[in-house]
């Protein structure tokens, strides 16, 4: 293998055209320099400059190797910048959270890519413990999540909250207990999870969301309130999945005497730097998700 050193020494001369001025440019000496010159001819087996006292012309060898070799100079000079830079609007960063955050971020992030084009969102819908076992594959850059993860290697601070609410279908305007026994329940994969807080902490009657009868069921965050707004049932989501919703005039929420939210989790990898792009990304939620 070619020596990279010597062939820098070999095209910077080409291009200076004078070995002192080439060792000048090199911080070394003139010897420094025509012995990286011998030792490439010892290399390849043959001349690659015909000396005239102090001038210098390529051989057909030398010219070929110059034109190869300049390209392959160049590559290396901007390795050690690429492998080192961090820009903070340029690359990959990949998001994953539960559905109803990802509905209410997701478009701001889209926005921040169209302002910067060189950073490219990745954005997945998954449960708390998708989004737990993601980050500690390294298999994204941000998780959020609705609890604080238990496995050591993901740390999660604060973000937000988020009000979760009840939702019936527009006509009801008085969500007693008995209204909602008669609605029944439009689950989802948190609908038992949600309800528990919500109504838990506004109706002395409730124990669990198996008490009403299930009207039916969708692990599609956009089409959970789809049954709701048709009069089948009620169900209890977060609000940015309530907000989302593009018939709000068939669906009412309902302040209750006890309002509920739940904390949202930024998730990193607790070993892994975080990168400037990474940053840029976070900041953008924080301020997003703490806008609602």
């Amino acid at each position: 293998m070619i020596n990279a050193t010597w062939l820098r020494s070999f095209c910077t001369l080409v291009e200076v055209g004078h070995f002192t001025r080439t060792a000048e440019r090199l911080h070394m000496t003139q010897s420094g320099v025509s012995q990286h010159i011998r030792k490439l001819e010892e290399r390849l087996g043959t001349g690659l400059l015909i000396r005239q006292g102090k001038q210098f012309t390529l051989t057909d060898p030398g010219e070929r190797l110059y034109q190869e070799a300049r390209g392959i100079i160049m590559a290396l000079s901007g390795l050690e910048l690429r492998v080192v830079e961090d820009p903070a609007y340029e690359g990959l960063v990949r998001v994953m959270s539960p559905g109803s955050v990802g509905m209410k971020l997701y478009p701001h992030l889209l926005a921040l890519q169209q302002q910067h084009p060189k950073l490219v969102i990745d954005y997945r819908f998954a449960p708390n413990n998708g989004v737990e076992r993601a980050i500690a594959d390294y298999a994204i850059d941000i998780g959020l999540m609705t609890s604080a993860s238990a496995l050591e290697e993901v740390s999660c601070q604060p973000i937000a909250t988020e009000s979760l609410l009840l939702v019936t279908p527009a006509a009801v305007t008085q969500p007693d207990w008995d209204v909602l026994m008669k609605l029944g329940f439009i689950d989802h994969p948190d609908g038992a999870h949600h309800a528990s807080l919500l109504l838990g902490a506004n109706y002395p009657e409730f124990q669990h969301s198996n008490l009403f009868e299930k009207k039916g069921f969708s692990n599609q965050i956009s089409l959970i309130l789809e049954p709701v707004s048709r009069g089948l049932g009620f169900t209890v989501l977060p609000a940015h999945a309530v907000e989302a919703f593009p018939k709000p005039e068939r669906i009412s929420t309902h302040p209750l005497s006890v309002p509920v939210s739940e904390t949202l989790y930024l998730a990193l990898r607790r070993d892994k730097p975080v990168q400037n792009r990474t940053n840029t990304v976070i900041t953008e939620a924080r301020k997003w998700l703490r806008a609602n």
